[in-house]
């Protein structure tokens, strides 16, 4: 009994105690609670899932919105543009404005 006594006061042997103790009934404790965990685990994996596929529909919903949106603002300044140009959409190119054909002959004309 003595030397049970001078176990419990040293450090090391208690934690070896418990660690024993602990390694015998933790399969124990998860043998019995077994039937009631699962139930559980898989109410809250069910549960995740859910929030997943909602998550991912809400994020495709909102890109879509930011998509239309993009849409119509760049379909706005391209109206707006068109509207304080003075030249039609046709002749918004940084491109100099051709000569005609006859311009081009009567130019030439004179200069025979």
């Amino acid at each position: 009994m003595a030397q049970f006594e001078s176990l419990l006061k040293n450090d090391l042997a208690k934690g070896v105690m418990i660690g024993v103790g602990a390694a015998i009934l933790v399969p124990v404790a998860v043998a019995a609670l077994a039937p009631l965990l699962r139930p559980l685990a898989r109410s809250a994996l069910k549960a995740g899932i859910v929030a997943y596929e909602k998550g991912r529909e809400a994020a495709a919903e909102l890109g879509e919105v930011i998509d239309d949106l993009v849409a119509e603002v760049q379909e706005e300044l391209q109206f707006s543009r068109e509207q304080e140009s003075p030249q039609g959409p046709e002749e918004m190119t940084d491109a100099p404005p051709q000569e005609s054909s006859a311009q081009v002959s009567s130019k030439g004309e004179g200069a025979d």
